[in-house]
């Protein structure tokens, strides 16, 4: 008798909360594996139990602000499942290929078959590096909105904000609730292209106010917000003590500060998608390739299904919905029966969000002028040490037309972040320098382990007489079968240095960084 796998989903955030929750509703019990230690994602992220455990506890309300009650909803439908899913916290997954998953968990790796996989893996922080970056003291948004709610501590006690979205004004925002001085805010979209937007965004009315009531908190209490900036670079000899900045003017200044938050949006985390598969296409909105899908969150690989910010970016309202129609869509894949007038509510609601998130992306638009001031000199990959004028010269001598090559012959991308920091603006100088789009440079190919893994990470060897030569490649590169050992038997483990059979350009095999 075929053994019947389980659903799995990748991520515990709003998007993979409610397609859980969807699917225990349905009778099925679903895998949910999640990197972080407490569901809830990013935007939703619990501090950490030890903190409760010590009484020091913050109510949601002060984690949260306005979204205190949806955060609630969302912790709340998880522990209500939580003994009929399969949930595994603190589980790296970093590999998918043939059906199966590989995990990482307690420094053990294993391998995860699966029927039917929902990623819901959310986004990063997407960056422009500038002068002084890499300072001691300069934080993405995201991190010190992290360090904010799930350490309790800020990243400076005097922080200047730089970038553009809405989280920019957000973060802003709960820095000072929380008591910390704000230097300023930094925009670097034009006061104009805000009020023009302006119409469109009145399609959501309540998430309007609430950004306009960031803002007017801001000023209320003594924030100066400058519209039109680009940065200059960041001061400090042992770390940041000063954010020098041009106004809209082109006139330069300078901001004392001890801290920099800055962030351009959010970009996808799609490297799972890629690995399984996925076809990719360029979306001129989030100014990146991403994973095709329909409106139900189907991919173009059947049984994979794709929701949230890891497809494209929409917040969290649309990942909980999102979550919850690829969940039926699954079930519909199934031949189970699913309730019409729900596909169709949440169609709605989410071509309702998907307009809204189109002046959205006009009244914040990526300055896509910013990666020409880039200096020569400016380290744009930490992990490999990688300058701009690196990227520029194998563009200029017509080494690299694309992303690939140039990764191949810069290494820009082959180092602990895979890309995640830098492949934005490896895109942005390869674009600008041959004088196209970024859609015209391609993509960043994955590659497993799309995250560091320890060296230790080596499942025990099987025993002396087998396994041995070539090595069991029935699943793939890398990764042992899962049945050619009893399920009774410890898993058999095999280095992670074999090459990939994805290779081609810019291929760094398994290297572990």
């Amino acid at each position: 008798m075929k053994e019947v796998l389980p659903p799995v989903i990748v991520g515990a955030g709003p998007a993979g909360i409610r397609a859980a929750e969807r699917l225990v509703a349905a009778g099925l019990c679903p895998v949910v594996v999640d990197e972080a230690a407490r569901w809830g994602g990013q935007i939703y992220r619990q501090p950490p139990e030890i903190l409760s455990g010590a009484g020091f506890t913050r109510p949601k309300s002060a984690l949260y602000g306005f979204e205190a009650g949806k955060a609630d909803a969302v912790h709340r439908a998880m522990a209500a499942i939580r003994d009929r899913v399969d949930y595994r916290p603190r589980t790296l997954v970093w590999n998918c290929e043939a059906g199966a998953l590989d995990l990482l968990s307690d420094g053990a790796s294993e391998a995860l078959p699966f029927s039917h996989l929902i990623l819901a893996t959310g986004a990063t922080d997407r960056v422009l590096p500038f002068p002084g970056w890499t300072l001691p003291g300069v934080f993405t948004l995201g991190g010190s909105q992290v360090a904010l709610k799930f350490q309790g501590c800020a990243v400076g006690r005097r922080v200047a904000f730089l970038g553009t979205g809405p989280l920019l004004y957000l973060v802003a925002y709960q820095y000072l609730k929380a008591g910390v001085e704000v230097a300023g805010v930094f925009d670097t979209t034009p006061f104009a292209a805000q009020a023009r937007a302006t119409a469109g965004m009145l399609r959501d009315p309540a998430t309007l106010a609430k950004g306009l009531l960031f803002v007017g908190w801001l000023r209320a209490h003594g924030v100066p917000i400058h519209n039109g900036v680009r940065p200059v670079r960041a001061d400090g000899a042992e770390r940041v003590d000063a954010l020098v900045w041009r106004d809209a003017r082109g006139q330069e200044r300078r901001t004392a500060c001890d801290a920099i938050a800055f962030g351009l949006g959010l970009r996808s985390e799609t490297q799972l998608a890629d690995l399984a598969g996925c076809r990719f296409r360029f979306d001129e909105a989030d100014r990146a390739w991403l994973p095709e899908r329909d409106g139900a969150g189907r991919s173009s690989v059947p049984g994979v299904y794709l929701a949230g910010d890891g497809s494209g970016i929409s917040g969290a309202d649309a990942a909980e919905l999102a979550g919850e129609r690829a969940a039926l869509a699954l079930l519909e894949d199934l031949g189970r029966p699913v309730e019409a007038a729900r596909v169709k509510e949440l169609d709605g609601r989410l071509a309702r969000i998907a307009a809204f998130r189109r002046s959205l992306s006009a009244a914040f638009p990526f300055p896509a002028d910013w990666a020409d001031a880039i200096a020569d000199d400016t380290m744009i990959c930490r992990c490999e040490g990688i300058t701009a004028g690196t990227v520029r010269e194998v563009a200029r001598n017509g080494q690299a037309r694309e992303m690939n090559r140039a990764k191949a012959l810069t290494r820009a991308g082959m180092g602990r972040c895979q890309g995640r920091m830098c492949s934005a603006t490896t895109a942005e100088l390869l674009a600008r320098t041959l004088g196209t789009g970024p859609d015209g440079v391609g993509r960043l190919r994955a590659q497993p382990p799309i995250k560091p893994l320890p060296i230790a990470t080596i499942i025990p060897s099987p025993p002396r007489g087998e396994g041995q030569g070539e090595g069991d490649a029935s699943r793939g590169s890398g990764r042992v079968s899962a049945t050619s050992h009893p399920a009774t038997s410890t898993p058999p483990r095999v280095p992670l240095t074999q090459p990939s059979p994805r290779g081609g350009e810019g291929s760094s095999g398994r290297e572990v960084a």
